[in-house]
């Protein structure tokens, strides 16, 4: 039962932003499936409990890093090895300094460098969508999932572990 709600949540969960990637009308490049967002899948259906999976961690990693990337490109544009390790690393520290540690957060950066143009055409709509609106799709979907049994519960925490 726990191995096909894990694999339950992480299908809805991808297969629900690759639908709405391909759904986006032409001409309104604001979507795209990254990459990250299959890790985060694996944290917040495979490992529900962990910190990285709590929507702080989740929602907070991704946004935060989205911003470094998008800045990091922005800044470093011609030199896209310095922009790649600079944005990487700065969302790893950002993510650090604001207790929002999501591994997935380092890719989310980092597409935003070495994605293609589409991505590098949005500038800091990036942020928005997809990374945001995937995170909070992800853990929509979570809430859902994770709390079909009554013995389970998802989040362990929403911003604050000793809150709660």
């Amino acid at each position: 039962a726990s191995v096909c709600r894990m694999w339950l949540g992480a299908f809805l969960g991808i297969a629900g932003l690759g639908f709405l990637d391909l759904n986006v009308p032409d001409g309104q490049d604001t979507f795209v499936l990254t990459s990250s967002f299959g890790a985060s899948a694996v944290l917040v259906f495979g490992n529900r409990r962990h910190f990285f999976a709590q929507p702080r961690s989740l929602i907070g990693g991704h946004v935060l890093s989205a911003i470094v990337g998008v800045l990091s490109f922005k800044v470093f544009q011609g030199h896209p090895w310095l922009a790649a390790g600079i944005g990487t690393a700065g969302a790893i520290a950002v993510m650090q300094a604001t207790d929002t540690l999501h591994p997935p957060g380092g890719g989310t950066a980092l597409f935003a460098v070495i994605g293609p143009d589409k991505v590098h055409d949005m500038g800091f709509f990036y942020v928005i969508a997809p990374v945001a609106a995937g995170a909070v799709l992800l853990m929509l979907i979570a809430l859902v999932v994770n709390n079909i049994a009554t013995d389970r519960r998802y989040p362990e925490f929403w911003w604050f572990p000793d809150s709660e």
